[in-house]
């Protein structure tokens, strides 16, 4: 008795995990929560070279104050992505500043600044060994786990480094747990022709992405539940 018990339980379960993930994959794609004009918080995924600079390119015509605070995350060995980030938020500041004093607003002085910063370990490294990796995995999967709890951000943002797995895969998990319901959005690289990046695949297949977008029109041929954008660059 005791033991069809606990199978009830656990049929009873799996069956609501279902339901719940059937009803996330049903609404993904939906506009954020209704008309609300309040801010959205905002994670953003950097790569290195190309990736940070088609997302900064795609960040420069992002309304601001819809979304934010913004924070920022690359990979624990990239120095140059938050540097970047860090350029462009503090232009941004500079501009609200100047803007505020110019009006006498001194109240708004400190509108721009609403970004922060930090890093993530990564999952392997160029040239790193499958039988290391597996350590790696695991510490930059709990790294990203403590992560997505202190942020519990409402969008995320990113288009193809590996750093953004972990991270939108626990993002996917938590929406499914009912603990946090995070908008993920995902813009695969326009170095991507007529291939979806690793990255841009597993999320893709795993429909972990609210809306997934691509800038060729082949990519959205063969990947149909995709969106064609252009290029953005």
């Amino acid at each position: 008795m005791a033991l069809g018990s606990v199978v009830a339980a656990v049929t009873a379960l799996a069956l609501l995990i279902l339901i719940r993930f059937l009803y996330i994959v049903l609404r993904s794609g939906k506009s954020l929560h209704g008309k609300s004009q309040k801010p959205y918080s905002t994670l953003v995924i950097l790569g290195s070279g190309g990736h940070t600079a088609e997302m900064l390119n795609l960040l420069s015509v992002l309304q601001k104050d819809r979304f934010a605070p913004r924070f920022y995350v690359a990979a624990a060995t990239d120095t140059m992505s938050l540097q970047k980030a860090r350029m462009m938020e503090d232009s941004l500041v500079d501009a609200v500043k100047h803007l505020c004093l110019y009006f006498n607003d001194t109240a708004g002085v400190k509108v721009g600044e609403t970004a922060k910063y930090m890093q993530i370990y990564r999952s392997r490294e160029v040239g790193q060994s499958y039988v290391t990796s597996v350590w790696t995995t695991l510490l930059a999967t709990a790294h990203a786990l403590y992560i997505m709890i202190q942020l519990r951000p409402e969008v995320i943002l990113c288009n193809g480094p590996g750093t953004c797995i972990p991270l939108c895969i626990i993002a996917f998990v938590f929406k499914v747990l009912g603990i946090r319901w995070s908008s993920i959005f995902y813009v695969e690289s326009i170095a991507r022709v007529r291939r979806l990046s690793l990255s841009g695949l597993l999320l893709y297949k795993l429909r972990v992405a609210d809306q997934f977008f691509v800038q060729w029109p082949q990519l959205h041929r063969k990947y149909p539940r995709a969106e064609y954008v252009g290029c953005l660059m």
